[in-house]
């Protein structure tokens, strides 16, 4: 058994090693399996698998570019990717349960949700290192976050009690929580800074909540199972994911109104999009696939299989968040 394992890993090395000069490797979370998988961009071919913690599910670069953070949320640990060739640089242990995970606008703040423990730990940032600063207890099942321009804000959904929560960054305390619909997932701010758009996973909306006064203006029509955001890269337009009517919306940020939907089967997740803003990549939670998307045309051009439950998916060749 033994044996078998390190032939696995010796493997997967030997693999990382020949596709370290490429630039456009896609990596998937394969959140049920366990792995890391690498993708080549422009010919979809599988370049390696390998294992990584357990439960990976979400996963973002730092601010500097120079790594891909994966977060092993039951694995209690970060594992620091090359972001170009998908190659390990290195593990920070004892990070509890980091589901979702942020940096905030000014880098001096990175936060990790721990969905399973009920509370958002905030870490002070240096640009390499990470000090726990305070860990803040939420109602139930802190998902996924957004932050304010000036940093001194960050917005919690919270799955397990219909909630959404401001957290003050200078004070680090708790400053307000407020009532939205059914199962909030995704979380997003509006590039004016003034709006949350927060998908419900129990429904089929976005809803835009002025954070300030801590009310919700206005509900979007999306699909049903509303999840996860991801900007289109030009300021004006912003997608999101719908995993049970499988379907992405297109919002207009200046309008608030859904203007467009593309139909994707099997559960459709985390999305990146290429810096030329022509091509989507997304997960599909249900299939054990990865959708690639035209996006002028709105159409599938290629599904690509990958491990089980596929969640968080990158490439360094992205357009801006």
């Amino acid at each position: 058994m033994l044996r078998s394992f390190r032939r696995i890993v010796f493997s997967s090395v030997c693999a990382m090693t020949a596709i370290g000069a490429q630039a456009n490797v896609v990596v998937v979370l394969n959140s049920r399996d366990a792995t890391v998988q690498l993708l080549d961009q422009a010919t979809y071919k599988d370049l390696a698998t390998f294992p990584v913690g357990k439960e990976p599910h979400h996963l973002m670069s730092t601010p500097d570019n120079k790594s891909l953070i994966v977060a092993s949320s039951v694995g209690n640990e970060l594992i620091f990717l090359d972001p170009k060739s998908g190659q390990v640089q290195r593990t920070v242990k004892d990070i509890l349960d980091p589901y979702q995970i942020g940096f905030s606008p000014d880098q001096k703040w990175f936060v990790s949700n721990s969905l399973r423990l009920d509370r958002v730990d905030l870490y002070k940032y240096d640009g390499a290192n990470m000090t726990l600063a305070k860990r803040i207890p939420l109602a139930k099942l802190p998902s996924h976050m957004a932050f304010n321009a000036a940093s001194n804000m960050v917005f919690i959904t919270q799955q397990g009690s219909d909630q959404v929560s401001g957290i003050d960054l200078t004070t680090q305390t708790l400053k307000w929580t407020m009532s939205v619909g059914k199962l909030p997932a995704g979380i997003a701010m509006t590039p004016d800074d003034k709006y949350l758009l927060v998908g419900i996973m129990g429904s089929d909306y976005v809803e835009v909540i002025d954070w300030k006064t801590q009310k919700t203006v206005k509900r979007i029509k999306a699909g049903q199972g509303a999840h996860n955001f991801r900007s289109a890269g030009d300021g004006r337009y912003t997608y999101v994911s719908n995993r049970v009517s499988n379907s992405i919306n297109i919002i207009d940020l200046k309008t608030l109104e859904n203007v467009g939907m593309i139909n994707v089967p099997g559960g459709p997740d985390c999305m990146e999009i290429t810096a030329d803003g022509k091509t989507m990549w997304v997960t599909l939670r249900w299939i054990k696939k990865v959708a690639v998307i035209d996006l002028a045309t709105r159409k599938i051009t290629k599904m690509i299989p990958v491990g089980r439950s596929p969640h968080g998916v990158f490439f360094f060749n992205s357009a801006q968040r």
